[in-house]
């Protein structure tokens, strides 16, 4: 009997999933490379999640993307996590390592960064102060990644100020927290501008805090890509900022993961936007 080596399988586990578009991001660069192996979504229910994640390895798969709602829970159920996992209180990578055991990393935060530099070049993270608008877990990946690359003073505020609040107690003196009602006020001298909130999104809530203390020498990034050019970046960019779309983010934190499971280290460029924009 011929013993075939098995089709490494991978995926994204989410609940809701059907309208990930990391299969068709994943699909895209196993074409590209010429990799036999496949990348399908998960539609699995919290209550699922630790018998099915037992499974998966059995099955062939040798790690899956996490996101909503279990990118918190899945660090009860890793064996191993990562430091920024751990630091971040969400993982969004899972590898089903050779020993049996479970690690979970978080690289939206290098994701995050990557993105900037890729789209904005001239983007210096030392250059001032930074404003995050929002406190949820994406927040907490991009305050982690803002301090690890040297940003002086992240500015932030959430619509309930408890979870901002949270957050500068979690990561320290540089955070300094405003009310909501306030959050236009921290504009004055930023270098960069980030939109961690779901407010733009097609289907949600208007972004309403005004922009006019915005630099024009600003770098101004929404964490949203549908729609791409956002009201937050539009507004923005008549100022005369530089602003950076969100599907740049979700590309690069893709990266790490689909090297580690299929063995080829992904390029992010234009093509690659192009075939996960006309999925």
């Amino acid at each position: 009997m011929t013993d075939h080596p098995r089709i490494p399988l991978a995926g994204v586990i989410g609940h809701p999933i059907a309208h990930s578009r990391s299969p068709a991001l994943h699909g895209y660069w196993l074409k590209r490379y010429g990799i036999r192996g496949h990348y399908v979504p998960l539609d699995i229910a919290p209550s699922d999640l630790p018998q099915m994640l037992e499974a998966l390895p059995r099955m062939g798969f040798v790690g899956v993307n996490i996101t909503i709602p279990h990118k918190e829970a899945i660090l009860r159920i890793a064996d191993v996590i990562t430091d920024r996992a751990a630091l971040i209180g969400a993982a969004n990578t899972l590898i089903f390592r050779k020993d049996g055991r479970i690690q979970a990393d978080n690289t939206d935060g290098s994701g995050f960064i990557a993105n900037l530099r890729q789209n904005a070049p001239h983007w210096n993270a030392a250059s001032g102060p930074a404003v995050v608008f929002g406190a949820g877990g994406a927040a907490r990946a991009v305050v982690a990644a803002l301090i690890e690359v040297g940003v002086p003073e992240i500015r932030i505020a959430n619509r309930t100020r408890p979870r901002a609040d949270a957050l500068r107690s979690d990561f320290g003196a540089k955070l300094v927290v405003s009310e909501w009602i306030q959050a236009a006020n921290m504009l004055d001298g930023a270098t960069t501008v980030i939109n961690t909130t779901s407010l733009g999104m097609t289907g949600k809530s208007d972004f309403r805090v005004p922009l006019d203390g915005l630099r024009s020498d600003a770098v101004v990034t929404d964490l949203v890509y549908t729609p791409l050019m956002t009201q937050f970046l539009i507004e923005a960019q008549e100022k005369g900022c530089t602003v950076v779309d969100g599907l740049g983010m979700l590309l690069h934190q893709a990266a790490p993961g689909f090297e580690r499971w299929f063995g080829q280290r992904p390029e992010v460029d234009e093509e690659t936007r192009r075939a996960v924009l006309s999925a």
